[in-house]
């Protein structure tokens, strides 16, 4: 990868990182973004246990995908080996985003999947969000139990009793999946919260509704053409 190439994936992982707390989707030092030069076998991500506004992108560290710094002076993210392993196994895959953001965790906590409730949710993730059983911070277990239970084209995964994963081809699209899931679970739990006090029951939408949308919002039909 060329002097410009790595520059310019430090600075995407740099802001994107930076739009954590931005976006009130950490507190404290909690949570990380990574990107991916696949054909150079390199990954850049958060220093762990600095704070977010002492980070520039000279501090972020770049692995190897043999776990490996090539370059760096700090300590990478203690979430590194979850990093790799989506990596590793999911090639699609450019850029991951972890938080605790707290609609989300909240669903996380209680070990529940976030079912389709709206279009917005149906756009984005096109299924219900899944949600893995507790599993522990060693080595790549976070990272196996994610592709476990993932749902194909489905961009988020909530770990049980911790908090989010989101991954997608680029490190914009993973960010924005993270602001997304943070927005449809707070949308969620209040509508959750609003059908009980009208004694209402909340229905999900049926599987083949949310694929309209999902393939509608991806199908080019929505936005812009790429440097349109």
């Amino acid at each position: 990868m060329g002097t410009s190439s790595i520059d310019k994936l430090r600075q995407d992982v740099l802001e994107a990182n930076l739009a954590l707390p931005r976006e009130g989707l950490v507190a404290g030092t909690a949570g990380n973004v990574s990107g991916i030069a696949r054909r150079d076998g390199v990954f850049v991500i958060k220093p762990s246990g600095v704070p977010y506004e002492k980070i520039g992108a000279e501090d972020l560290v770049v692995m190897n995908t043999e776990g490996d710094v090539v370059s760096g002076d700090l300590r990478p993210s203690v979430d590194w080996p979850h990093h790799l392993e989506i990596y590793r196994r999911m090639p699609d895959v450019g850029a991951v985003v972890h938080t605790h953001s707290v609609y989300a965790t909240m669903f996380a906590m209680i070990g529940r999947p976030i079912p389709v409730y709206s279009t917005a949710h149906a756009d984005i993730f096109g299924t219900e969000i899944p949600c893995t059983p507790y599993v522990d911070n060693i080595a790549d277990h976070i990272g196996r139990a994610i592709l476990e239970h993932r749902r194909a084209g489905c961009p988020a995964m909530l770990l049980g009793c911790h908090g989010a994963f989101t991954f997608d081809a680029t490190v914009g699209k993973a960010l924005k999946a993270a602001v997304m899931l943070e927005y449809v679970a707070k949308t969620c739990k209040g509508a959750l919260e609003l059908a009980a006090v009208l004694g209402e029951k909340l229905e999900p939408f049926p599987e083949d509704r949310a694929k309209l949308w999902y393939d509608r919002h991806h199908g080019g039909i929505y936005g812009q053409e790429e440097g349109g």
